[in-house]
């Protein structure tokens, strides 16, 4: 954000209490903030599984060892990490800034208006989303031509919509750095809250939250090179090696399915027989035997997995592949739990007689629903 002219708090990050330490020394006030760096927002509300509460403070320096010692290294627990918490590895020690006014500013993709749109609101620092219930009036929304950007008007309208104090055109230049940042950077979202006033009137993206665009990695690659996998799902990082598309879930029966359309269909029509799905797992129309044999693997990971549902309608992808993935992944893995197995398309009968003459206890299933019936009574 600096390099964008976004004007941000001094800060140094660390991953060690003896950087902590140092990063405040270097800092030099008596106060100073404290950060959980965490790929998850509500961190000043979270808590940490070790008793400590609040992934953020504002501390005085010589209390920096001890909060860095219960914070590094901790699982740190708030309503958009989900229940499991994530991991503390990196914290950001901050300059203290004497903010007088706190506005929430975003940019994000609007199906709508098929461009950017800007939101902002008088009111910041606090969920936008309580805010957006109880007092909508309060939150502007500025749809961005793609082609031209922000127009003077448009500035003016956000300016004004966040009731800014300070110089209205130096306010405006912020602005305008902000959109070239979520352009130049391939941004889906660009999210500040707080974008701050100081004493001064000077606008300051106090803390922030930036998502940019896997499709454009190979032209983003030094900010793409510093993704934290720690911060993810480990199952769907180990999919996203084998380009296959991974969501962990919360049930028992886990899925291989090509297609997302047919994955959602799956998904619903296990529930809808009474099961619980574990997973969506497409795994494309190109698949091969390996990619297969790693999907089951990601999949068995999950220990609440009782049985494994493959639904596989063969256009691009052949059913005997599958069936060779199937198989070798069967007897390399050692499955212990139910394989229900439903192939229909380009080489399905080829398919069907690898899964019969493989000598292995493999379901077969007519159609989705019986197989759905099938995975359910399975572990019923």
């Amino acid at each position: 954000m600096k390099d964008s002219g976004v004007n941000v708090p001094f800060g140094i990050p660390a991953h060690t209490v003896e950087e902590a330490v140092a990063a405040a020394k270097e800092i030099g006030d008596d106060e100073v903030v404290i950060k959980s760096q965490i790929l998850a927002g509500g961190r000043g509300l979270g808590k940490f599984t070790n008793g400590l509460q609040g992934g953020v403070h504002i501390i005085k320096t010589s209390e920096v060892e001890d909060y860095a010692s219960k914070m590094l290294g901790g699982t740190l627990v708030t309503k958009q990490s989900g229940p499991a918490g994530k991991p503390v590895n990196t914290l950001l020690l901050a300059k203290k800034m004497n903010l007088v006014n706190e506005f929430y500013f975003a940019i994000m993709l609007d199906r709508s208006s098929g461009g950017p749109l800007i939101i902002a609101c008088s009111e910041g620092g606090t969920s936008i989303e309580d805010l957006a219930e109880s007092s909508p009036e309060k939150i502007i929304k500025v749809p961005i031509d793609i082609r031209t950007g922000p127009t003077d008007s448009d500035i003016e309208m956000v300016v004004n919509g966040l009731g800014c104090s300070g110089d209205k055109t130096a306010a405006g230049e912020q602005i305008k750095s902000l959109y070239n940042l979520f352009v130049d950077k391939d941004c889906t979202m660009v999210e500040v809250n707080p974008l701050a006033e100081d004493g001064d009137g000077n606008l300051i993206a106090a803390d922030a939250k930036i998502g940019f665009d896997d499709n454009a990695a190979f032209r983003q690659k030094d900010i793409h090179d510093q993704r934290d996998h720690t911060q993810e799902d480990q199952r769907e990082v180990a999919a996203g090696k084998w380009d296959l598309n991974y969501i962990g879930l919360d049930g028992n029966i886990g899925c291989m399915v090509n297609g997302a359309g047919l994955a959602m269909s799956t998904m619903d029509i296990i529930s809808l027989r009474g099961g619980s799905p574990a997973n969506f797992l497409d795994v494309g129309g190109s698949a091969n035997v390996d990619q297969i044999k790693a999907a089951f693997e990601i999949i068995t990971t999950d220990p609440a997995v009782k049985a494994i549902l493959v639904n596989i309608f063969g256009g691009i992808m052949k059913c005997d592949i599958i069936a060779e993935g199937i198989v070798e992944a069967s007897r390399s893995l050692n499955l212990s739990v139910p394989v229900i197995v439903r192939l229909e398309g380009t080489n399905v009968e080829k398919g069907k007689k690898i899964l019969e003459e493989s000598g292995l206890e493999l379901i077969t299933a007519n159609d989705l629903d019986d197989a759905a019936q099938k995975a359910v009574a399975s572990i019923a």
